[in-house]
């Protein structure tokens, strides 16, 4: 192993973070299509400053029928999505090195962002999701950004 790869693996192996008592924003906007776009993010999270203890990213994204709602859910999907994710946060504990690190509901899709010191657990998670769900189309993301820098849209740093 290189010298640098020792250092940052020394420098992050012990990295936590609690995130009981952290603080949200919520983030409201208009797509290009003009429908609008509901984020909740955790303000505490984006400004941490180990995230490269966590680089891995996965995103769910779940698709449905909003367009009556001006791109949004009805109350149906709504609940069910909320429960969806606190499904996930209890599989994939911070005490294993996985972070809820928002949402973000728009244009007829919820996404479900989570981040990660290992990408295992939170596949084998997504793939359970998707397989527990089968009247929604839903697809999961997972790569490495070690300095979260695809979630710099939200302006929080």
């Amino acid at each position: 192993m290189s010298w640098r790869k020792t250092e940052f693996t020394e420098k992050y192996e012990a990295a936590k973070i609690e995130t009981t008592e952290d603080s949200y924003s919520l983030l409201e906007g208009t797509l290009e299509n003009g429908f609008p776009m509901l984020a909740t993010v955790n303000v505490d999270l984006l400004q941490w400053n180990q995230k490269a203890s966590h680089p891995w990213i996965s995103v769910l994204r779940i698709k449905y029928h909003g367009d009556e709602d001006n791109g949004f859910p009805d109350d149906k999907d709504y609940d069910l999505f909320n429960l969806i994710e606190d499904e996930m946060m209890l599989e994939l504990n911070t005490e294993e090195g996985n972070l809820n690190l928002g949402r973000e509901t728009a244009d007829n899709v919820r996404e479900i962002y989570f981040v990660s010191k290992d990408f295992r657990k939170i596949s084998k998670v997504l793939a359970e999701t998707v397989q527990k769900y089968p009247d929604y189309e839903m697809t999961f993301d997972i790569y490495k950004d070690k300095y979260w820098q695809s979630f710099e849209r939200y302006g929080i740093h």
